[in-house]
């Protein structure tokens, strides 16, 4: 089993940045791919950025120049630095693993204040 604790959500105002955090731990045996999924009221989940182990990153065209994802090996924890943030990104936030199998992490919230 793999574990994912998510943290860095919160309330920010229009322009404000963010960073997001998902810590991965338990049965790790090789990360495949890390991800950032978000799921606003009355939507559906939708990919936000991506990162597989050879380094090759997927972003959203709505968050593409402002959102970047990056991951430390040695702590098996990914990032999601939002910039720029704006009120349609307020959503859930959720990390995502694929090893063997597929993780989902519980979830932060991210508001952005207009």
């Amino acid at each position: 089993q793999v574990q994912l604790v998510e943290s860095g959500g919160g309330l920010v105002q229009t322009g404000g940045s963010l960073r997001l955090s998902c810590a991965a731990s338990g049965s790790i045996f090789s990360i495949n791919v890390m991800g950032w999924y978000r799921q606003a009221p009355g939507k559906q989940r939708e990919m936000v950025a991506t990162l597989t182990s050879g380094g090759n990153t997927k972003y959203a065209d709505s968050v593409k120049g402002r959102f970047t994802i990056s991951r430390n090996n040695a702590k098996n924890t990914v990032y999601l630095q939002m910039n720029s943030l704006k009120p349609e990104d307020t959503a859930v936030y959720y990390c995502k693993v694929i090893t063997a199998k597929m993780y989902w992490g519980q979830g932060t919230q991210v508001t952005v204040s207009s």
